[in-house]
Parts: structure tokens; sequence; C-alpha cells
């Protein structure tokens, strides 16, 4: 009985581990660019990008929570924030407009159904 209670807690053990296994982020040749795709814990895309061969970030970046909703979508021009981002907080999105890689200016809307409401 003890050695059929010991091999239960191996096998147990051995598959509580492989089911833990973290899905590896991935990065892709992309011509001048590298496109990576990184991972929560628990195996939902946490991010999507492009990095430069100088490991600049570049493009954009869209970022998502656990659940895989998305929370943010970025801009990069050769490491530098640029253009307009949106950060998502359920009906709320807040734009946050870079001009020489400074806040230039942020807005906030509140998404109701399909319309825009802006707080001006």
């Amino acid at each position: 009985m003890k050695k059929v209670l010991i091999l239960f807690v191996v096998l147990f053990s051995a598959s509580m581990v492989t089911a833990q296994e973290r899905v590896k982020d991935t990065f892709k040749d992309n011509g001048d660019l590298i496109e990576a795709t990184l991972y929560h814990d628990n195996g939902v895309v946490a991010q999507t990008g492009f990095y430069t061969k100088k490991n600049k970030l570049q493009g954009e970046w869209t970022s998502y929570n656990q659940e895989g909703v998305k929370t943010a979508v970025a801009n990069y021009e050769n490491g530098d924030k640029v253009g307009t981002w949106k950060f998502y907080q359920g009906a709320i999105v807040k734009e946050v407009i870079y001009s020489n890689a400074k806040i230039a200016k942020v807005n906030t809307y509140q998404v109701l159904d399909t319309r825009v409401v802006s707080n001006k």
C-alpha cells in the first residue's frame, strides 16, 4: 500500500509540473524587424509588437490582461514613444498623444454602447 501511495504522489507531481509549463515567448524574424509575442504565465498573450535588430521597440505594441482583454495600444519609433497611445479600462478610453517623445495631450473618453462620449 505504501508503494502505491508513493507511486501516486510521484505521478501526480509529474503531471502538475507538466500542466504548469509556461508558454514561451516567441520572436520571429520579419525582415528588418523582429516580431514578438509575449505571454502571461497562464498562456494568454500579454503583448504583441516589433523590435528593431538593435533591440529598440518599433511600431505598434498591443497589451492584454490575463483574460485576453486589450488594455493598451502603444506606438514607438526606434524606441521613442510617438503618436497616440490608447489605454482601455472598461468603458473608459484614455488617449495619450506624444510629441518629441513627451506627453503633449491627454484625452479621456467613455464608450457607451457604440457611441463615444468625450469629456470635453
